[in-house]
């Protein structure tokens, strides 16, 4: 009785000990160049390069396309939204965490057919919109779109209307997304407009911004 007690509790022992080693469960919800912001263990945390979370959880170094963590010596490229569980799986969520930034906008990095961008997130835009520089930066053939007159602070400017083949934010992709590339330098930001964000589901969490995609 007291050996098998003994054989018990030496388990015991080892099922503590694997579960206290386990690997913090991290998310990336925000990119930047030089920091990221990251969910571990459902704790955010907004780490510089260099820093160290209280879990153990190192920035290497950060890009507004992907972060490279350290976890007890082993490095990892994550993406934005993607995860690592306790084993070590990067794992693909169609789901896009945003922080505010100091200015109060939301910007998110992507890609308009392949190229990478940076994005503000703008609910009071009908479409995604860029300036005729960007638009030729990215390679957009907008003069194939149909010619219209936009309002804009400076006046009303000539303007083109197309479809961007493919928008990519994080893990989530959308196809033939409505855009409007205005002549001139207006907008001086891409926006990320209604013709994106009403394909997907939008809430906001305590000053992050939550896309999801629908099914």
């Amino acid at each position: 009785m007291r050996k098998a007690l003994g054989v018990s509790l030496v388990v015991f022992g080892l099922l503590v000990a694997s579960i206290s080693w386990a690997a913090p469960d991290v998310r990336v919800q925000g990119l930047f160049g030089g920091s990221a912001v990251l969910l571990v263990n459902g704790k955010q945390r907004l780490l510089k390069q260099g820093q160290t979370s209280p879990e153990g959880v190192k920035l290497v170094s950060s890009s507004s396309r992907q972060a490279v963590i350290e976890i007890s010596g082993q490095q990892y490229n994550l993406g934005l939204s993607q995860h690592i569980s306790s084993g070590f799986q990067a794992a693909d969520v169609a789901e896009v965490r945003i922080p505010r930034a100091p200015n109060g906008h939301y910007m998110v990095g992507g890609f308009i057919n392949g190229r990478p961008v940076e994005f503000m997130v703008d609910t009071g835009a009908s479409s995604v919109a860029m300036n005729l520089n960007d638009a030729e930066r990215l390679g957009v053939a907008f003069r194939r779109g149909k010619r219209i007159r936009v309002s804009t602070a400076g006046g009303v400017v000539q303007g083109f209307e197309i479809d961007l083949d493919k928008l990519v934010i994080g893990q989530i992709t959308t196809y033939k997304v409505s855009a409007t590339v205005v002549v001139g330098n207006f907008p001086s930001q891409i926006l990320l407009g209604n013709s994106f964000l009403s394909q997907i589901e939008m809430t906001e969490e305590e000053g992050v911004m939550v896309l999801r995609k629908k099914y």
